[in-house]
């Protein structure tokens, strides 16, 4: 007699509501590829970082494309490392490590696709110790607009010039040490980068193994961008409370990607922007003009309505941890404090200039704290913030 084992018809597995989705699953796997080898400051910056890597395969759908910036005080922070991952990540990426601004030019605006520039060592282009780089800043400010383009005089080889509009508009990552001029800080998500703790772990990029890997991803994220284009072309993210102006341009590609890819990514992609805005507004250096407005507000001049330049110079010098006992070698003095502050205008739109101050039978020049409220109110952080 033979037995006969009769085993149930197999079932459909059940439709999982939660089910990730396809672009939310995506930016995932790109998150942990950047995690195997690279340590962010934060969770903001991974997920900020997962979403520019997304971004550059979709430039054309957007009007501006954010910069961002690997920055760190001290060497051996993993400025590098970062853009070695993003490099294998994004679409024609060029390495330009102290490329010359026409080189960039005719890269950008040449007819063989448009490059992801990834710039490292950018210190030695705008660091303390570097010369003048007008061309490169003008070069990359043009580049943030989709409509940015850079004008210069070509020759055709007879002695005649003519003027060519040379197409600026790309992604572009940097790193480097110190920081960058405000003109490009304030078109960039800012990574602030530092030395890896002793318990924070990476695994050992190898190029031969992993670069593999990385285009892997970089296959997928192409994929999927030329499935989302439409969608996402012409898109307008809400944006989070008090995210406005620029800092809104500079996220409101990388909150599409995020709305695209669904998932938690919208949620993750807010509360990051939130958290680097804010990073950005509070960061000391963003801005020396904000920096010295706001100590001359809360550490100079609190309810004294004017004071002279000399007692508002010594305040500012005694300052611990402050910029102003030394300004390149030297502390600020008279004429760079009006400098600084001719920047800004008064509430009846006029500069913010020293005026005579009538003290004792003498008169001496100084700055007038209603002549400083209307900027206080427009730049500086709230008080105790």
């Amino acid at each position: 007699m033979t037995l006969t084992t009769i085993h149930p018809a197999p079932t459909a597995a059940p439709e999982d509501s939660e089910q990730v989705p396809e672009g939310a699953a995506l930016l995932d796997a790109v998150e942990a590829f950047h995690r195997r080898f690279n340590v962010f400051p934060s969770e903001a910056a991974y997920v900020a970082v997962a979403l520019w890597d997304a971004h550059a395969h979709l430039l054309e759908a957007f009007d501006a494309t954010p910069r961002i910036a690997f920055l760190s005080p001290e060497p051996g922070s993993g400025k590098s490392r970062a853009l070695e991952i993003v490099e294998t990540l994004v679409p024609a990426p060029m390495v330009a490590v102290n490329a010359s601004p026409a080189a960039l030019f005719r890269a950008v605006s040449g007819g063989e696709g448009r490059p992801t520039i990834l710039f490292d060592e950018i210190d030695t282009v705008f660091g303390p110790k570097a010369g003048e780089n007008e061309e490169l800043r003008g070069f990359i400010n043009a580049g943030h607009r989709r409509s940015g383009v850079t004008y210069r005089c070509v020759s055709d080889g007879s002695g005649n010039q003519s003027v060519v509009g040379f197409p600026s508009y790309c992604a572009l990552a940097v790193a480097g040490l110190g920081n960058l001029p405000d003109t490009i800080l304030t078109r960039s998500v800012v990574i602030r980068m530092r030395r890896r703790a002793r318990s924070e772990k990476v695994e050992p990029f190898r190029a031969r193994l992993h670069t593999a890997e990385g285009h892997a991803l970089r296959d997928r994220l192409a994929t999927w961008a030329d499935n989302v284009r439409d969608r996402i072309t012409g898109a307008f993210p809400v944006m989070p409370d008090g995210v406005t102006d620029r800092p809104a341009d500079v996220w409101e590609p990388l909150l599409a990607v995020a709305d695209a890819a669904g998932g938690d990514w919208p949620d993750r992609a807010r509360a990051a922007c939130l958290e680097l805005v804010t990073a950005a507004e509070s960061d000391d250096k963003a801005s020396l003009g904000i920096r010295l407005l706001t100590d001359l507000r809360d550490h100079v001049f609190g309810d004294i309505p004017r004071l002279p330049t000399a007692a508002v110079l010594e305040q500012l010098r005694s300052l611990d941890e402050a910029p102003w006992g030394d300004m390149n070698g030297r502390p600020l003095d008279a004429r760079g404090l009006g400098q600084m502050l001719r920047e800004y205008m008064t509430g009846s739109n006029r500069p913010i200039v020293a005026r005579n101050i009538k003290t004792g039978g003498t008169v001496l020049k100084g700055y007038y704290a209603d002549d400083l409220a209307d900027a206080w109110s427009r730049y500086c952080p709230p008080p105790g913030s």
